[in-house]
């Protein structure tokens, strides 16, 4: 991998990181967010789902259909994490603080690091495991205030969904010939035909307010648009380094729905801050530590 190479997957990460943490704005902006749980996830992983098909059709044309026959295990075993994700996080979200929601995605570099090295044999650098400690240290900080206000439920689907993102993380780099995208696409669909099972069983409408139809739909294409991006990345990091370098969505998901521009309020703490700042701190590290080493190998090879 030349220098090029790694900056461009280096900044389609963080990018993703950043479009993502726009979702915990997106949830607070609905109309009874608790009563349309299921309908709003529906439509979300509907709009996924039709991204990554529109950009694999636009990428691979007449070979769109080939990508879902290679899929493979490894693909569903990814696509059924991430759907796993996508609940876990609504639920969480709508039950206690961004910021506590938010925290238990620190987990997912120690939870990426643990599968990876179990099942893909990573070996991890020194640097990032300092870094992911930090950046675990610096989101404790961030919510110590706010912890009593959550409720176990909340806790509980958060870190459910945490374990969710991890699998599909170390999916996408389990086998390398699996189609990332086409699995992507895939846990849309599954996501949209699990909640309309469990709306039918039920017995609720599948519609929902106007509002929350369009929120849904603009927060699937924050999603869909950044998994498209973490994925374009994911080959060129470590599981758990792919991971850390995401958590910019932890800081972002707490300072949008803060600033009085959008209208929220949900007002962090001194603590909170002080903790943002590490975490950025932590990321920035990890990622100029990256690049070096990167640079480092390169020139070792020439």
């Amino acid at each position: 991998m030349n220098e090029t190479s790694h900056t461009k997957a280096l900044f389609s990460v963080l990018i993703a990181g950043t479009l993502w943490s726009f979702g915990a704005l997106t949830i607070r902006y609905m109309v009874d967010p608790q009563v349309y749980r299921w309908q709003y996830l529906f439509f979300r992983g509907l709009t996924i789902a039709a991204i990554l098909c529109i950009y694999l059709i636009a990428k691979d044309g007449g070979r769109f259909f080939d990508n879902f026959k290679r899929v493979g295990m490894s693909g569903v075993v990814g696509a059924c994490g991430l759907v796993g994700a996508f609940i876990g996080f609504i639920w969480s979200i709508t039950l206690t603080t961004a910021a506590n929601t938010l925290f238990l995605f620190a987990t997912i570099p120690f939870l990426a690091a643990f599968m990876g090295i179990v099942i893909l044999k990573e070996k991890i650098r020194p640097l990032t495991w300092g870094a992911m400690t930090v950046a675990l240290i610096g989101i404790t900080v961030m919510v110590i205030d706010g912890l009593e206000a959550g409720s176990v439920l909340g806790t509980v689907t958060g870190f459910a969904a945490a374990c969710g993102f991890s699998t599909f993380s170390v999916c996408l780099r389990w086998r390398k010939e699996t189609p990332q995208f086409a699995t992507v696409a895939l846990a849309g669909f599954l996501c949209a035909i699990l909640t309309v099972g469990i709306l039918v069983l039920q017995g609720d409408p599948l519609l929902m307010p106007d509002r929350n139809i369009f929120l849904s739909m603009v927060h699937g294409t924050l999603v869909g648009v950044g998994l498209i991006l973490f994925s374009l990345g994911a080959s060129y990091f470590p599981a758990a380094e792919l991971n850390l370098l995401s958590l910019v969505e932890v800081v972002g998901g707490v300072v949008w729905v803060y600033l009085p521009i959008f209208g929220i309020n949900e007002v962090p703490s001194l603590l909170t801050v002080v903790g943002g700042c590490i975490v950025t701190c932590a990321i920035i590290v990890d990622s100029v530590g990256t690049r070096y080493t990167q640079q480092a190998v390169s020139a070792a090879g020439n």
